[in-house]
């Protein structure tokens, strides 16, 4: 197999501008022409071997940072914007994308805030709501979404925030040290039958917490109070840095970071990544050592991608009955559709059929990349006969290189072609044309209408 050549034009840029270099020093420290390093800067040659090593000596760079997934990221996000009928004349072909994701990525992430503001503008009309009657017309990102979209490209991993977390774990139980460092606050801890999980009433500085939930929210829910009463200042420079459009994203990405900080502080980063590395990425055995849950332990899988020190690239998600994501991540090729739901095909759909059982899968995507997956419903209970139950399944999943790290990989027979399930990002972007759960027709093909035969699908791709 012949080896992939690596273009890294927009990351070497990042580098030289954030050491403020000029190209004739920055090439001088790698050891090469300044042609030469143009030319790489341009994606008009491959970064060489030589050019690595000088990255990992003169800047002590993990270089595993240069094949990031955020060009992927780019590309898969851009393509599913690019099926929007508005662009049914003018789809440029995938190769334009993948020069635009990695010659110009600031371009690319302006492109998609457009085009997210134009959907949102066009679903708000379409709803009739008052969206144009307003006086402040700016037309803005859902908060939501864009708070989403800052963790997706931040690979889900914010350095500072899971160092200051490691730091507040240290090698105590995180239990007692939340406890100790909020009663040292001044702040009563209280547990009683509640709406909720969590309450604090910054008047009495009385934090509650519901009985009902188990001990892993209830560590959870101690340490996010922790993040959000000792780590403002760590907080508000992170949200500084973000620059979101409006006071509700900044709002919901506080919680979102102090969410982060608690999931760090309960599986500190060195400790969670060698016990993950030890027990062969068995979810329920790191949930035991950690006190956490299933969905907290995978989650934080998909986090493990500290420079220097990442663990296996992982992709995660939650998803609703309805197969709606509410929560995405991935570190690997793997991107997930912004819009709707995930494809029908994947196993995480057949987790609520199974609950309390770990379901596996190896899945092909359509670019032939093979992964296995892991799925399981996390269902909540409300803590009370009566009480709506909260019903979710998770997916976690790797691509299968990785496979012999994984507990959940012994006796899969994955040399067979046909054990892999055909699996897609979403019916919109997917390029097969004979899946018998497609939902609609691809928007980058054309369809072909046979009144006089019917196949697996009411019409043909083209």
């Amino acid at each position: 197999m012949a080896t992939q050549k690596l273009y890294a034009g927009a990351k070497l840029r990042e580098i030289r501008v954030k050491h403020q270099l000029t190209q004739k020093d920055f090439a001088a420290k790698l050891g090469v022409s300044l042609p030469y390093l143009n030319q790489m800067e341009n994606n008009n040659r491959p970064v060489s071997t030589t050019v690595v090593l000088a990255l990992a000596q003169e800047f002590g760079m993990d270089v595993t940072e240069l094949s990031t997934g955020d060009s992927e990221r780019l590309v898969s996000d851009m393509r599913e914007a690019m099926a929007d009928p508005v662009f049914a004349d003018d789809t440029p072909p995938l190769a334009d994308l993948r020069l635009t994701a990695s010659n110009a990525p600031a371009l690319a992430r302006a492109f998609l805030s457009l085009h997210r503001a134009y959907r949102q503008t066009h679903e708000r009309l379409a709803s009739l709501d008052e969206a144009l009657g307003r006086e402040d017309s700016r037309i803005q990102a859902s908060p939501w979404e864009e708070v989403r979209d800052f963790f997706h490209y931040c690979d889900n991993y914010i350095d500072a925030m899971d160092r200051a977390a490691e730091r507040f774990a240290g090698t105590a139980d995180v239990r007692t040290a939340a406890i100790a460092a909020l009663e040292n606050a001044g702040i009563s801890i209280t547990f009683g039958d509640m709406d909720g999980l969590r309450g604090y009433d910054a008047k009495t500085r009385t934090l509650q917490l519901s009985n009902r939930s188990s001990a892993a929210t209830q560590v959870f829910q101690l340490l996010l109070q922790v993040a959000l009463l000792s780590q403002d200042k760590l907080l508000e420079a992170t949200l500084d840095f973000a620059k979101f459009q409006s006071e509700e994203a900044r709002a919901i990405a506080k919680i979102g970071l102090a969410n982060y900080f608690a999931g760090a502080a309960l599986m500190p980063y060195e400790r969670f990544l060698a016990a993950a590395q030890e027990d062969r990425h068995d979810l329920e055995r790191l949930a035991t050592r950690f006190g956490a849950s299933i969905e907290q332990v995978a989650h934080r899988l998909s986090t493990l991608q500290r420079p220097g020190a990442k663990g296996i690239p992982f992709f995660f998600v939650r998803v609703d009955q309805a197969g709606t994501i509410t929560k995405r991540h991935s570190a690997t090729r793997l991107q997930f559709a912004r819009f709707g739901g995930a494809c029908p095909l994947w196993n995480v759909h057949r987790a609520f059929e199974t609950p309390g059982r770990f379901l596996r899968q190896l899945a092909e995507t359509p670019d032939g990349v093979r992964y296995i997956s892991l799925a399981r419903d996390v269902s909540k209970s409300g803590g009370s006969f009566g009480s709506p139950v909260r019903r979710y399944a998770i997916a976690l999943g790797c691509e299968t290189r990785h496979a012999e790290a994984l507990v959940y990989a012994d006796n899969m027979d994955m040399s067979q072609a046909s054990a892999y399930e055909p699996i897609g990002i979403s019916c919109r972007i997917c390029e097969r044309t004979n899946c018998h759960q497609r939902s609609v027709p691809p928007l980058e093909r054309r369809l072909t209408i046979n009144a006089d035969k019917r196949g697996v699908l009411p019409y043909e791709v083209n």
